[in-house]
């Protein structure tokens, strides 16, 4: 065991490769209470490209008193103009609506992401709209964007529980992530977004998925770890054969819609855990936790992510 690495011990079953989709820079910073610095979430950017993650969600184009946290996205996104020509690295932003995709495309982004929800309270809470009124939001916006050859991934949200509706039956669910398939997402993100789920109800899921058609290739998965379960609901996925994970470096995030929802998996814990699987991610542990550990002076606390606080104690 090389210090700051897990001893590499592969498990049978699993993909040799996974792909982490980074959200720190849009959904970790969203739910800051004030507001951190474009030049700050420039860096952050930068620093989470150097430490090896590929595909890196930049920002959101809403309107900016609905998330004032994000309300830079014009000034930001061209900061990333050389991370963004780089053939391997990828800079997804979340777009509400079709203004949102105007403002995205003028400023030359090329791979966008919608989010829906699951559940009618949540749909309601976050985008004042029934989910059938969401579906049909999202469907010229997706339309227009597969015209212009953009990337699309639809986020679905409460695809376990809901803070307002209790567990949320699989079926329905599966009748959502089917639309936004059949409208032309490229990918599926499944967000556990209060963090309730536990392994057993994440196979289930995926296996009606793709009994209903959606194959295992176009699913991601989104965790929250409230209950302390992202890294076992996660290993379930794996199991299942999904490849993508997202993942907050230092666990930072939550909902600002959903107050029971605390942050999401931290990108060192997952990791840690691949890496202690022996599965290929292309990032760099050391440079990510030194990542997480720089973000954490400037908002003035300690990183949530319990492999950052081991690694640095050990500085």
């Amino acid at each position: 065991m090389t210090e700051g690495l897990p001893m590499a011990v592969p498990a049978q079953g699993l993909p040799p490769r996974v792909r982490i989709h980074e959200v720190g820079a849009r959904d970790g910073l969203q739910n800051e209470k004030a507001v951190v610095p474009t030049e700050v979430k420039a860096e952050f950017i930068h620093r989470l490209a150097h430490a090896g993650l590929t595909t890196i969600e930049a920002t959101s184009f809403v309107r900016p008193e609905w998330v004032p946290q994000l309300a830079d996205a014009e000034r930001l996104f061209p900061m990333l103009a050389d991370l963004g020509g780089a053939p391997d690295i990828e800079l997804p932003v979340l777009v509400p609506n079709g203004r949102g995709l105007d403002r995205a495309i003028a400023l030359g982004a090329r791979r966008i992401a919608v989010f829906g929800s699951a559940t009618e309270s949540f749909a309601k809470a976050n985008l004042n709209r029934t989910v059938d009124e969401s579906l049909a939001m999202f469907e010229p916006v997706v339309a227009r964007a597969r015209d212009d050859r953009m990337w699309v991934r639809g986020y679905l949200s409460m695809c376990f529980g809901d803070p307002w509706e209790g567990p949320v039956p699989i079926h329905q669910v599966v009748r959502v992530a089917k639309a936004l398939r059949d409208m032309g997402c490229d990918e599926l993100s499944l967000g556990d977004t209060i963090g309730v789920a536990t392994p057993g109800h994440v196979q289930t899921l995926l296996a009606e998925l793709n009994e209903e058609g959606v194959p295992t290739d176009v699913l991601a998965v989104h965790f929250h770890d409230t209950y302390g379960q992202a890294l076992a609901n996660t290993l379930a996925a794996l199991q299942h054969g999904v490849t993508t994970v997202d993942a907050s470096a230092g666990g930072l995030g939550g909902c600002p819609y959903a107050k029971s929802a605390t942050g999401n998996l931290a990108t060192e814990d997952l990791v840690w855990m691949l890496d202690g699987l022996g599965i290929e991610t292309g990032v760099d542990l050391g440079r990510l936790v030194a990542t997480s550990g720089w973000l954490a002076e400037r908002l003035g606390r300690p990183s949530p992510s319990r492999t950052v606080r081991a690694l640095s104690h050990k500085e």
